[in-house]
């Protein structure tokens, strides 16, 4: 009985000190800490508002192959530093690099191509894994696959904090630039294809912007997961909301949440950073869509209407 008391005594104790973490982050020997801070809170810009266009339009399954295949651009950046001597090309820039080129081909196989569009995804998915790892494996040196499949802090310096910077601020400009376009898209694209838009380049460029959003939290969630913060934070949000561009706050705000929240729970318990952003979010969402079936069981009435039946033709307005 002692020691279930003392176990129990202890879990309280650690729950509520936190303030290891707060301390951690201004200790100069740390830096790592404070890069992934950085680097998560930049990202989830980017992430809780391209994160909301995925959701509505409900092209996760596209996004989920995208950032897989991050892992071929990946492989292939580090055979070439190791084994071309090619110092210049960042991990990071083949997973640019191979992201855009998933986003390309899946968004001309969704558009143009007679195939079933899962099959093509499930496909590319399948070969941008397997071409990442060959690479991984033919790189001289060690090299950790999980670093990247899951996320790996301790490998985050000045460079790519200032490369998801860059990242950061392109997304976000080009999205605020066709806030009404991609509204569009998402909503009514054949009423948006009347009024002259061109919804086949605008949802090419949609699929790249999620390809850049995947690549800027590789480091911290690894490519596995990922889509969590791209679609969990979102998919809360617009239970909670009406509008897109409130969604689009919420569900970034929602993101920076749960980055901070997973990487003090993984630094104080030794955990892994990504899983432990991931579950966190994971949880959260459960919790909310539970409360909300109860809900609408309570009313036994209609579903309430969410953001997509929101703004229909706020989007179709704007095109």
């Amino acid at each position: 009985m002692s020691r279930w008391f003392a176990t129990i005594t202890d879990v309280r104790l650690r729950s509520t000190d936190m303030t290891e973490f707060w301390q951690a982050l201004g200790d100069p020997d740390i830096r790592f800490l404070r890069y992934t801070l950085i680097i998560g809170l930049m990202a989830s810009l980017a992430f809780g508002v391209v994160g909301s266009y995925v959701v509505v339009h409900r092209i996760t399954a596209i996004a989920g192959a995208i950032a897989h295949c991050v892992l071929a651009g990946i492989g292939a950046a580090l055979y070439s530093q190791r084994a071309l001597g090619w110092e210049w090309f960042h991990p990071m820039f083949g997973a640019l690099a191979a992201a855009l080129v998933a986003a390309y081909l899946l968004g001309l196989v969704s558009l143009h191509a007679k195939e079933r569009e899962d099959t093509a995804i499930g496909a590319l998915w399948a070969i941008g894994m397997a071409i990442g790892l060959l690479f991984l494996a033919r790189t001289p040196g060690y090299v950790d696959p999980m670093s990247y499949l899951f996320g790996n802090i301790l490998i985050i310096g000045d460079r790519e904090i200032w490369i998801v910077a860059a990242l950061d601020v392109l997304v976000l400009g080009v999205v605020f630039a066709n806030y009404r376009r991609f509204q569009a898209l998402c909503f009514d694209p054949e009423f948006a294809r009347l009024r002259g838009l061109s919804v086949e380049r605008y949802y090419l460029l949609l699929l790249c912007l999620v390809a850049l959003t995947v690549v800027l939290l590789v480091h911290v969630v690894g490519i596995v997961l990922a889509i969590a913060l791209l679609s969990i934070p979102a998919a809360i949000a617009g239970r909670l909301v009406r509008h897109l561009w409130q969604m689009m706050i919420v569900a970034a705000l929602l993101c920076m949440v749960f980055v901070v929240g997973g990487l003090g729970v993984s630094y104080r318990w030794d955990l892994p950073t990504g899983p432990t952003i991931a579950l966190g979010a994971g949880i959260v969402y459960t919790v909310v869509f539970v409360i909300a079936a109860r809900r609408r069981a309570g009313r036994r009435g209609p579903p309430t209407q969410d953001v997509a039946a929101g703004e229909a033709g706020a989007g179709s307005r704007g095109a």
